[in-house]
């Protein structure tokens, strides 16, 4: 079993809560109302800044060019189509994108500060792979469904759905698997606990857009 797959394992019951959510459930058949999306979106978009800077860090520390070309690629995309997403609906839905982080929000800000700042590559691997791969395991199932919903909602599974996004996440957790053979057992087990912290994280932030973190104007 390679070592995603066995963190994966390790955080199952918070991973299942973050990846089959009513949140994302309502997302895809439509039900979710405009006011719950739109909350949820101003505080997803509070995650674009640290998101970039801890993606530009990892780049820089890749073992080899070859390593960098996807992570460069992805990072392209993150600032352009799906920050378009963004901003268009934002514009959409009268809301403004400088909300202020709620709790749930900051503490995913905080350990995407963390992985930066610790200059680990693995430590930085680890919460990119939990942040892509929870969302492309939730909107997965339901990639066949997003044309037939609104655009707010459909693009939004889209932008985590499909080839070039699984394509995404296998190169972050291949990267991982890699980092992780050379890894001494402290820093295993420090991957380790980022890892269950990550997933635990994603779930919290689901709940709390569930619950409605309200609109910010």
């Amino acid at each position: 079993m390679s070592a995603t797959n066995d963190l994966k394992l390790k955080a199952d019951a918070d991973w299942t809560l973050a990846t089959t959510h009513a949140f994302t459930n309502a997302l895809a058949d439509g039900s979710l109302s405009h006011d719950k999306m739109a909350g949820y979106l101003q505080q997803d978009y509070q995650f674009i800044d640290g998101f970039v800077r801890l993606l530009a860090a990892t780049i820089t520390h890749a073992p080899t060019l070859r390593d960098m070309v996807p992570a460069a690629q992805f990072l392209a995309l993150i600032t352009g189509s799906e920050n378009t997403y963004f901003l268009r609906n934002f514009e959409v839905l009268g809301i403004n994108s400088n909300a202020k982080p709620m709790p749930e929000t900051e503490a995913f800000q905080c350990l995407m500060q963390e992985a930066r700042m610790s200059g680990r590559y693995e430590i930085m691997l680890c919460v990119l792979v939990v942040a892509e791969w929870t969302y492309l395991d939730w909107a997965s199932p339901f990639e066949c469904k997003a044309l037939q919903l609104p655009s707010l909602f459909g693009e939004w599974i889209t932008l985590h759905s499909g080839m070039a996004f699984s394509e995404v996440v296998l190169y972050l957790r291949e990267q991982l698997d890699a980092a992780w053979l050379t890894l001494d057992k402290s820093s295993k087990a420090e991957v380790e606990r980022i890892f269950i912290k990550s997933v635990s994280l994603e779930r919290a932030f689901f709940d709390a857009a569930w619950q409605g973190f309200g609109v910010q104007k």
